[in-house]
């Protein structure tokens, strides 16, 4: 017989106190907040181009960047790329800069209906290619650096093996490389959509469609109890400051450019082409041993999106001899923002490139 926990009414009316009195400075706090900037750290627009904006950023300290080649960060079409600089204590571009590291950025914008039929080859083989040009021309060098993130690293991985003269070395960064191992519940879901008729009949895919399927990987988790659990820190103006900057990053989702999607979502996901040495950016074929160029692979041990298991591949996939891998014990926001991942991963970056100059 299990017997029910009694709680005595002076303990009801102190859970019920501390309640209101919470919510009654949560609501202070939260009225407090305001409007919140995407990005903190000082940036200057060096290249625009239909949507895209490229950006060259600053030390807020003044110092001048130790390494020669400038560092290129391509992230994912979905979501923004200013998760890799949310706060001033929660910047990994911040982190690269302390480090005496050149920082450049593709902001991607937000598609609309005029970028409907924009391909792969428009992304990779077009705009990282202008953008790479730019930052060669500005430096008088050859080779530059590139950092790719999620869906930008494997669109890294694509313009490395395509254009591997104008890259010095490459950094992933929680990036799929085998697209269908047991444990990626997005791979399985991806697998049997119906890509053509998806975008057929809805041209760009909405970017709130796209969210919702992330959330629903983890839907209690990101659905429900991160707004039971915001409750204990609503009489903390900081950690509600906190709490907001990462809802406005994780529902700010743009649209995905219909054609691109279907490429990606077919060739990627549906076929594992990257693994297999098949994808086609236009009338290129990527083959992963032309990467030649050194390769530091960094990945989350707790990912749900992208598992280790498919990251891990790319070591025996890349034509380099000179490849390291960088584990971080945690997830695959956590990777960006917290505090154990700003004090491993751009210190791991900058001694790793600066012993590749």
């Amino acid at each position: 017989m299990i017997s029910a926990i009694q709680l005595k009414p002076e303990q009801i009316l102190t859970e019920v106190s501390n309640f209101n009195r919470k919510l009654s400075e949560g609501i202070k706090n939260l009225q407090k907040v305001g409007e919140l900037p995407t990005g903190v750290t000082p940036r200057e627009a060096v290249y625009t181009e239909d949507k895209l904006t490229l950006y060259h950023y600053k030390s807020p300290t003044g110092d001048k960047p130790s390494l020669k080649a400038p560092l290129l960060i391509s992230y994912a079409l979905v979501n923004r790329p200013y998760m890799t600089d949310l706060q001033e204590n929660r910047s990994m571009i911040r982190g690269l800069l302390a480090q005496g590291v050149d920082v450049y950025l593709i902001d991607w914008g937000y598609p609309d209906r005029s970028d409907r039929f924009l391909t792969l080859d428009d992304y990779i083989n077009g705009y990282i290619d202008r953008c790479v040009d730019v930052i060669r021309e500005r430096h008088s060098v050859d080779k530059i650096n590139l950092l790719g993130i999620c869906q930008g690293g494997a669109f890294s991985i694509c313009y490395t093996s395509l254009h591997q003269d104008k890259i010095q070395n490459l950094i992933t960064m929680v990036t799929p490389v085998d697209f269908q191992t047991e444990d990626n519940m997005l791979a399985h879901w991806i697998r049997d959509i119906d890509v053509d008729q998806l975008v057929d009949s809805m041209g760009n895919i909405p970017g709130d469609l796209m969210n919702w399927t992330f959330l629903n990987l983890k839907p209690y988790r990101l659905l429900a109890q991160k707004y039971i659990d915001m409750v204990d820190i609503l009489d903390n103006p900081q950690q509600v400051c906190n709490f907001m900057y990462m809802e406005k990053w994780i529902f700010d989702s743009p649209d995905q450019a219909g054609e691109a999607y279907r490429e990606f979502v077919k060739q990627f996901y549906q076929e594992n082409k990257l693994l297999k040495n098949e994808v086609k950016v236009g009338a290129d074929t990527v083959n992963l041993k032309n990467i030649t160029c050194p390769v530091l692979n960094i990945y989350a041990n707790d990912d749900h999106l992208v598992p280790p298991s498919a990251s891990k591949p790319l070591g025996k996939a890349v034509g380099t001899k000179d490849y390291t891998e960088l584990s971080f014990k945690g997830g695959h926001i956590g990777i960006y923002v917290s505090g154990s991942a700003q004090a491993l991963v751009p210190p791991s970056i900058g001694k790793w490139l600066g012993e590749r100059k």
